[in-house]
């Protein structure tokens, strides 16, 4: 099993992977927006890749004062082997190169194997904040962001 880097080639194949079975759809599931977070330098977008598949994804992005994760997701074929886990430790090791002292994780509220996971990592949730989320694109995104609890 590879992790590296994910690089612009990799954007379909990326998309494909969030299209499986049991993955929340998000706003932002797009060429433009997946390569755009590849190329941005203050993002650690890195993949898992399996004879020459990327079968894990994950995207950390510091924003000057905390490291944030988001999308990780792991083919249903290749869960619990451990790539989750390597996944998002690349990323920790890229934040703790750029000074990172505390990370948040995004966690779908109802993904109860997602919440222990997490917790299985040292993640927690932190019940004083709720998130808030508006879309600053086309209507689509804007009837996306107002069913999010």
């Amino acid at each position: 099993m590879e992790r590296r880097r994910a690089t612009a080639v990799d954007a379909d194949a990326i998309l494909a992977l969030w299209n499986t079975p049991d993955v929340d759809v998000s706003a932002t599931d797009t060429l433009e927006h997946v390569r755009r977070a590849i190329a941005h330098p203050d993002a650690a977008f890195v993949v898992a890749v399996d004879d020459g598949q990327i079968v894990g994804s994950v995207i950390g992005a510091f924003d000057g004062w905390r490291g944030n994760v988001y999308r990780l997701v792991v083919h249903p074929e290749h869960r619990r082997r451990g790539i989750a886990r390597a996944l998002v430790g690349e990323v920790e090791r890229v934040f703790a190169e750029w000074g990172v002292q505390r990370v948040t994780a995004l966690v779908v509220r109802d993904r109860q194997a997602a919440r222990e996971f997490w917790a299985a990592m040292g993640y927690f949730p932190d019940e004083r904040m709720l998130r808030h989320v508006r879309s600053l694109e086309s209507a689509k995104y804007k009837t996306i962001s107002a069913q999010v609890p």
